[in-house]
């Protein structure tokens, strides 16, 4: 009984992050989720008392969805810099991939005037930047100049600005891109000499999960 729930409001998530993604959050009503997923009015209100709980439900999957990647990419040995990097190509993807995080997007966009959310896409991007970059630190990986709020403001507006351009150009292009930006932003944030050590195209073998 406990793993048809658990299905059921997974089921329910996704679908209302395809209808957010899709129509935008005041168009996406929890008649047409329903529909889509087939389950009935109360099994929707049992998981999801109203759209704004299912909002802040889809927002806090699209953050753990970026908080998981950025574990794996830590678990696999990468250093602090190494995993900002993957983190731009990663939501480069998923924000054109994963209607979950392009949702948990634009539920923060065209939601700003409600109380804050369970979870803000912005706020969880924001905290993930300055955490890596004060371990960027500790580890003596950038200069003076990559230490101070003027990094890390720099380097939360490039995550943010992602969700300008991400559906707006070409994959491989977009990629390229980003990587020539992280090329450019290195000799910015690492001493001299170091931007080599680091890999500024996108890494391989690490696919969007759209489950």
């Amino acid at each position: 009984m406990q793993a048809r729930s658990e299905r059921t409001r997974h089921n329910l998530i996704q679908a209302g992050a395809r209808m957010f993604n899709e129509h935008g959050y005041a168009s996406a009503t929890l008649g047409r989720i329903v529909a889509v997923t087939g389950v009935t009015k109360g099994a929707l209100y049992f998981h999801f008392a109203s759209k704004d709980v299912l909002a802040d439900a889809v927002q806090e999957e699209g953050s753990a969805r970026l908080v998981d990647f950025l574990r794996r990419r830590e678990d696999a040995g990468a250093s602090p810099v190494q995993v900002l990097i993957d983190m731009t190509h990663w939501l480069s993807r998923a924000l054109r991939e994963d209607p979950v995080v392009g949702a948990g997007l634009r539920i923060t966009h065209e939601c700003v005037d409600r109380e804050p959310p369970v979870t803000d896409f912005h706020r969880v991007w924001n905290r993930e930047v300055v955490r890596l970059l004060r371990e960027a630190a500790e580890a003596g990986e950038l200069r003076p100049a990559g230490r101070d709020e003027g990094a890390a403001t720099l380097l939360w507006a490039t995550v943010c600005g992602l969700a300008a351009v991400a559906k707006a150009l070409p994959t491989d292009e977009l990629a390229r891109r980003l990587a020539a930006s992280w090329d450019l932003l290195l000799t910015l944030l690492v001493p001299p000499h170091e931007a080599d050590r680091y890999r500024t195209h996108a890494p391989d073998g690490d696919p969007v999960d759209v489950a």
